[in-house]
């Protein structure tokens, strides 16, 4: 390669990056620029100026994708938390009827998720406007969801071995889906024995399920709240959800993939390149909350780290095995949990999670984000 295209290769290396970095990271464009034309070798200021290119890339791609976002949601929407979910739960859970009517799935599927849709949203608003301040009340739900998915793991339909689901109407319901993010929630604002022990329960029904993807979707919500503060309560829930999610892996999942429902972010594209786009677009949808609140809403950075690792986790899990695809897939179950989900957000950006309906402990305050980002560093 001659000395001349050594040097063109950087200069436009280095106009590449400023042309695409957002106004936020010009400086660090012009200053790469500078530096790159400051070193008189040519081949060491290709170099330079390519990985500066590949270091800043990453930050490119994230600014170009969360742009059109925020447009197209609006900034009403990017002030209030549980808004901007809601929106991502409807266009997550149209992006999923598309793929199955392309896929050619029962129209009573479509109907399903649909309905699904309509009853989450109903209950998030119910349950958004009747949450108290009374920490009794959020230990007896915990206890009772506890019971729910003990009663599931003993009592549920059993497919292979697992039994994770209940038939209600001749519908098959998931209800750890639909309870343990309600649970994690709660957990988060009320900590306390009784709560504890309804989440020590819970990990034991994911156990006995046995369920690895809501078992490890328990762990890592725990252990995001152990790096937030690390009290008794937490850390007893964690060991618990630690110890049940091992169980879960030395046991056989024999499960199938069930159509339109597990290995859909692969099978899609089987169908069709838009019903592939569609379910990844969906499945991304879910995460946008969290990620659009950690970039605007620094106060509550715990808040959207552990959001969206729960359905970070539930994602990567359908991903790795058989297991549901959240929303987009066929199941009712993970729609009406994320939307329930949505109480774990603040009303309004810059507001406590949860409104100060909420007791909260003083530690708990933002100053610990830092121990956060550290432990998911």
């Amino acid at each position: 390669m001659s000395t001349g295209l050594r040097r063109s290769l950087a200069n436009l290396a280095c106009r590449t990056l400023q042309a695409t970095l957002p106004p936020s990271l010009q400086s660090w464009g012009w200053a790469i620029r500078y530096e790159t034309a400051g070193i008189s070798d040519d081949t060491t200021a290709l170099l330079f100026a390519l990985n500066s290119l590949c270091g800043l890339f990453p930050r490119v791609i994230a600014a170009q994708v969360f742009h059109p976002v925020a447009a197209l949601f609006g900034g009403a929407a990017m002030r209030s938390p549980r808004a901007l979910g809601i929106l991502c739960a409807t266009g997550a859970v149209l992006l999923g009827l598309v793929y199955m009517a392309a896929a050619g799935a029962p129209t009573r599927y479509l109907w399903v998720n649909a309905a699904a849709l309509v009853i989450g949203l109903t209950m998030l608003a119910v349950l958004g406007r009747a949450v108290t301040a009374e920490r009794c009340s959020a230990e007896a739900a915990i206890i009772a969801m506890a019971g729910a998915l003990l009663a599931t793991a003993l009592l549920g339909a059993d497919v292979e071995g697992a039994v994770r689901w209940v038939y209600i109407g001749g519908l098959s319901v998931q209800p750890s889906l639909v309870l343990l993010p309600m649970m994690l929630a709660l957990f988060a604002r009320t900590r306390s024995t009784p709560a504890t022990l309804g989440i020590i329960a819970a990990a034991l029904a994911m156990a006995l399920q046995p369920d690895r993807s809501m078992a490890a979707m328990l762990a890592l919500y725990l252990a995001t709240l152990a790096a937030i503060r690390r009290d008794p309560y937490v850390l007893t829930a964690l060991a618990a959800s630690v110890i049940g999610f091992a169980l879960t892996l030395v046991r056989a999942d024999r499960l199938p993939a069930v159509p339109y429902v597990d290995q859909i972010l692969y099978s899609s594209f089987d169908v069709h390149a838009v019903a592939g786009l569609a379910v990844l677009s969906g499945s991304a949808l879910l995460l946008v909350p969290a990620i659009a609140g950690w970039r605007r809403d620094p106060d509550n950075r715990a808040t959207y780290s552990a959001f969206g690792a729960i359905w970070l986790v539930v994602i990567l899990a359908a991903a790795l095995g058989n297991y549901p695809t959240p929303v987009v897939g066929y199941g009712g179950s993970a729609i009406i949990g994320y939307a329930l989900s949505l109480l774990a957000l603040p009303k309004r950006a810059g507001a406590r999670a949860g409104g100060a309906a909420w007791a909260r402990d003083p530690a708990d305050g933002t100053a610990s984000d830092r121990h956060l980002l550290i432990a998911l560093a």
